[in-house]
């Protein structure tokens, strides 16, 4: 056969479309997923991510090279997912621990923080001053607040909200980066021009 009656030969043989080519291999996608994953749903929802992230890439990959390169795209995907979630898990073992381990303040030190945030609501307003010393100092619940001064719980319940930001900027003011990086030896003595408070 001459060589021009190849190149028709090759000329009539039809090319699968990337996006076909991908379709076709779905079900072996999905199995090797599901033995890196051990999930039928994990690896159900990596591929379908997979699909919909990297569609519009297809038109610039070679048809004989699609399946090698998608395969290589569900590799990477299942990595990042399982470093992912052992980031998660990481995290929430060492939320735990520090939770099994954490211990509630001294009386003392309970004490000390009352009277500095019973010292700091007195720069605020006085309606919520009254608020953050009923409720945070003195532990009654926002009901009894509302009750008490009179208001309704969600008039209590925002009142409460603005009097917990207004002291939360005044700690901030008055403690400088302590308040930030929860330093427990906090003098209070930046606030009313370095005096105490």
């Amino acid at each position: 056969m001459s060589g021009r009656g190849e190149s028709e030969v090759d000329a009539a043989v039809v090319h699968p479309q990337p996006t076909e080519v991908l379709l076709e291999n779905h079900r072996a996608f999905l199995r090797y997923l599901e033995r890196l994953t051990g999930s039928r749903a994990s690896a159900e929802d990596l591929l379908q991510d997979a699909f919909v992230r990297h569609l519009d890439r297809l038109t610039s990959i070679p048809d004989e090279g699609v399946v090698p390169w998608f395969y290589r795209v569900l590799r990477n995907a299942a990595i990042d997912r399982h470093r992912r979630h052992g980031a998660q898990a990481r995290g929430l073992a060492a939320f735990a621990q520090e939770m099994a381990t954490a211990v509630d303040p001294s009386a003392d030190m309970h004490r000390e923080i009352c009277e500095c945030v019973g010292r700091l609501a007195h720069l605020l307003k006085p309606e919520y001053a009254q608020a953050i010393r009923a409720v945070d100092i003195d532990e009654m619940p926002v009901k009894g607040f509302a009750e008490a001064a009179g208001l309704t719980p969600s008039t209590a319940g925002v009142r409460l909200f603005r009097a917990r930001a207004a002291l939360r900027k005044q700690v901030v003011r008055s403690c400088g980066t302590c308040a930030e990086h929860g330093c427990l030896d906090c003098s209070c003595r930046r606030a009313s021009g370095g005096a105490g408070v």
